[in-house]
């Protein structure tokens, strides 16, 4: 059973890439020219973008084989919308025994060095766009109220062309508050002729990736072993019902806040 396509990460690298969880942004420097002048420093990536360094070169070498799904054109800007997760102390330390357990299928998993829930599929905004596509968010998500959800089933993801794995936790309860969400990012993604969420998505948060197509290794008794580990975890019914208190936009690298009501 191959999992829904990564559903949220349309951030840079993986959107990029061509989604999952990517991120690598539009924002990057213009090429290096061939007199050898340093180009302009790179914007980190998307929340948990592992390798920043994929928003520099399109040499997949430098970075773990990841091709970028759209080629970077100056005044395009990779643009993300998502829900943060700031992990606490006990959700490292459970990140940690899902991991360790994890790597005895799959060594070269690496933990996500950021968390969140994405809302939107990464999408490339002109510059000239970014504020009134800002201003159009902000007025259809002023209504919102701050709400819960769980997230506590392991689930595994591959990114749209199958370039990256991930581990996630998929959201058990708040589903539907989150479809809210998405339908009114939809409408300002429309509003602007970018691509809308991924329909049926399955809600998650991105915990660890690896390159290429590992599902198959991860998924059955490995899956198994790490719900285990999230469902014996004593902080764990703490732990993943969260309560969600702003939305983000990044673009390039700006950050644009919605705090919920």
């Amino acid at each position: 059973a191959m999992s829904a396509a990564l559903v949220g990460y349309s951030s840079s690298e993986e959107e990029q890439e061509q989604e999952g969880e990517s991120r690598s942004g539009g924002a990057q420097g213009p090429p290096r020219a061939s007199s050898g002048r340093p180009r302009l420093p790179a914007p980190a990536g998307l929340p948990g973008d592992p390798d920043p360094e994929e928003a520099v070169s399109d040499d997949s070498s430098r970075h773990g084989g990841r091709v970028r799904g759209f080629p970077h054109e100056r005044g395009n800007w990779a643009t993300h919308v998502y829900l943060p997760y700031i992990a606490q102390e006990e959700f490292l330390e459970l990140l940690e025994l899902l991991l360790s357990r994890a790597r005895t299928y799959v060594p070269s998993l690496a933990a996500m060095e950021e968390f969140h829930l994405s809302l939107s599929q990464c999408v490339v905004l002109r510059y000239h766009w970014i504020e009134p596509f800002v201003r159009s968010l902000r007025e259809r998500l002023a209504a919102f109220h701050r709400f819960f959800c769980v997230a506590d089933q392991v689930k595994v993801y591959t990114n749209q062309n199958k370039t990256r794995t991930f581990i996630g936790l998929e959201v058990s309860a708040g589903h539907f508050q989150l479809l809210e969400l998405v339908s009114e990012v939809d409408e300002v993604l429309e509003e602007f002729d970018l691509p809308t969420f991924y329909k049926d998505p399955s809600f998650h948060i991105s915990l660890a990736w690896c390159v290429g197509d590992l599902s198959g290794r991860l998924e059955g008794q490995c899956l198994r072993e790490l719900q285990d580990i999230v469902d014996g975890f004593e902080e764990s019914a703490f732990l993943l019902r969260i309560q969600w208190e702003q939305i983000l936009c990044k673009s390039g690298n700006k950050y644009f806040s919605f705090p919920l009501r």
